[in-house]
């Protein structure tokens, strides 16, 4: 796998502070789980948050402090030592082990879809565009889901709303930014507007994270977005 678009700085260090919402994050830990690239920039911001941790001055607790964090965690469901780990988003760290599952699925993204891209539940957003929202993970008002894009179909022209994450599973898709293929990400604000096209023989599916829902030039667009919920 040969990548040529990466993350950004500003989106791997939120990422690494641990500021990202969680589907966003796991867009990011999908596309560092196949970037050897973006794992080691990961590692070096990890290495000088830790650096800086070390030179900070500690700082005293309030008397109550212990006595708020308890009642805080009262009002919480702490996990039983029975519930499964979440290996969605945190296994990102282990992205040298064996891989198992299906190639095509990143690991971070195997907890919540099919074990195969063709038993995904596709649903029909216009023409030439089927998506699939992925739930479980906290979007705010954004969107999370899978994109699924026939060859030579294009989706309409749009701005975004903040960051717009799309990283590609399968075939290819080029826009305004540049052509993008199986492993690369783009990583956009809301400076970009742009019509991505599946531009090979076979159909483009993206994994999708935004944090607002896409702004839509024309009528029939922002109808379809109306009932699909992107």
């Amino acid at each position: 796998m040969s990548i040529h678009h990466h993350l950004s700085d500003a989106t791997l260090g939120a990422f690494t502070a641990g500021a990202l919402i969680e589907s966003i994050s796991l867009v990011v830990a999908s596309h560092i789980s196949n970037c050897p690239d973006c794992r080691k920039r990961r590692d070096q911001l990890e290495d000088i948050g830790g650096i800086q941790l070390q030179h900070t001055e500690p700082e005293d607790m309030s008397p109550d402090a212990l006595e708020k964090v308890m009642i805080k965690l009262g009002k919480q469901k702490l996990p039983l030592a029975s519930d499964p780990p979440n290996d969605s988003i945190s296994s990102f760290s282990n992205e040298s082990s064996p891989r198992r599952g299906n190639p095509e699925i990143p690991k971070p993204l195997r907890a919540y879809v099919p074990d195969r891209l063709e038993d995904v539940d596709w649903k029909s957003m216009a023409p030439g565009i089927k998506y699939f929202a992925i739930a479980g993970l906290n979007t705010a008002d954004g969107t999370l889901s899978l994109l699924k894009i026939a060859p030579g179909v294009n989706i309409p022209e749009h701005r975004h709303q903040g960051i717009e994450l799309t990283q590609v599973l399968k075939g290819s898709f080029s826009d305004e930014v540049g052509r993008f293929g199986v492993g690369d990400i783009a990583d956009l604000d809301d400076d970009i507007k742009h019509q991505p096209i599946a531009d090979t023989n076979e159909a483009c599916i993206c994994l999708i994270a935004t944090e607002a829902p896409l702004k839509f030039t024309g009528l029939m667009p922002r109808l379809v977005q109306y009932f699909s919920g992107m």
